[in-house]
């Protein structure tokens, strides 16, 4: 099989990073660790340089410009050393049970036509194989209080049909794990840097969907995502809203096409959200000194 680089992407989490490197550093599959220092603002960089030897490299981002701009760092430099390979991007909080979770991985993105390989996530109540990517109207309609749940659930959820066999086709995957052939990135000129954090996903299957790729999740795979570990550590959650719905507006407006008055639609239906969790967090004393 060809070289696989590891890449981690850190934030302000060390510990998580340095449990995550010792998870994996003697799996023969990996040629190379990368660790992508997103411009933290703790210490982390310092402690991680440590950890640098022949097979583990650290490289620090200069700027925060996103979650996406990280990968593209860690990308470009496997990139760099390996010219085609496959490339793992992680983040901090994910563990990992044994390296046949890889080489599966690796074996399935031998297939042609296929971009990227991503296991079952496993995540606070909650298991992510894929999904399918909303329509315009259709994320409207998700954006709703109370009852988005159950639009999500019809418009982007496949049947359990959908999961026998050893590899489903999917059009989105989790971006806190999954493998990815290096020309596939190259392709379609990376990740897009637009977005600071989330739509990651969406964005990817949609790129690679555009240029006759396709998306599997290894049914038989499977990984554990401490869910947002890194992000729950940093931003609040109405912030975290926020910044989820300026970038569906982006994406939808960008690679779907929406017109203004789609946006103006999508804004007023996530709007609508926003206030039930000011209310909830009003409710429950949040905005007290």
């Amino acid at each position: 099989m060809r070289d696989l680089v590891f890449v981690i992407i850190n934030y302000n989490t060390s510990k998580l990073t340095k449990r995550l490197v010792k998870n994996i550093k003697d799996y023969k599959s990996i040629s190379k660790i990368i660790i992508v220092d997103n411009a933290s603002t703790d210490n982390s960089y310092k402690i991680l340089k440590k950890l640098e030897n022949d097979k583990l490299e650290v490289v620090k981002a200069d700027t925060n410009k996103g979650f996406s701009a990280g990968m593209n760092i860690g990308v470009k430099r496997a990139i760099e050393l390996y010219g085609k390979c496959d490339i793992i991007l992680s983040n901090t909080d994910i563990v990992i049970s044994s390296e046949e979770t890889i080489t599966t991985l690796q074996e399935n993105l031998e297939m042609r036509k296929v971009a990227v390989a991503s296991p079952v996530v496993f995540q606070q109540n909650m298991i992510s194989r894929g999904w399918k990517i909303p329509t315009v109207k259709e994320e409207m309609l998700i954006n709703l209080p109370v009852i988005g749940k159950k639009f999500q659930k019809k418009y982007m959820d496949y049947d359990e049909e959908h999961y026998k066999g050893k590899y489903s086709y999917v059009e989105a995957v989790s971006g806190c794990f999954f493998m990815i052939k290096s020309e596939a990135i190259k392709r379609i000129n990376y990740f897009d840097e637009n977005v600071f954090l989330y739509y990651e996903e969406n964005i990817l299957g949609e790129k690679l969907k555009n240029v006759g790729y396709d998306l599997i999740v290894c049914n038989d795979v499977v990984i554990i995502h401490d869910h947002s570990v890194s992000i729950d550590h940093n931003v609040g959650t109405i912030n975290k809203f926020k910044i989820l719905k300026e970038s569906q507006r982006y994406f939808e407006k960008k690679y779907h096409y929406a017109t203004e008055k789609e946006i103006k639609r999508l804004k007023f239906t996530s709007d609508l959200t926003l206030l039930t969790i000011y209310l909830r967090v009003f409710l429950k004393g949040g905005f007290k000194k």
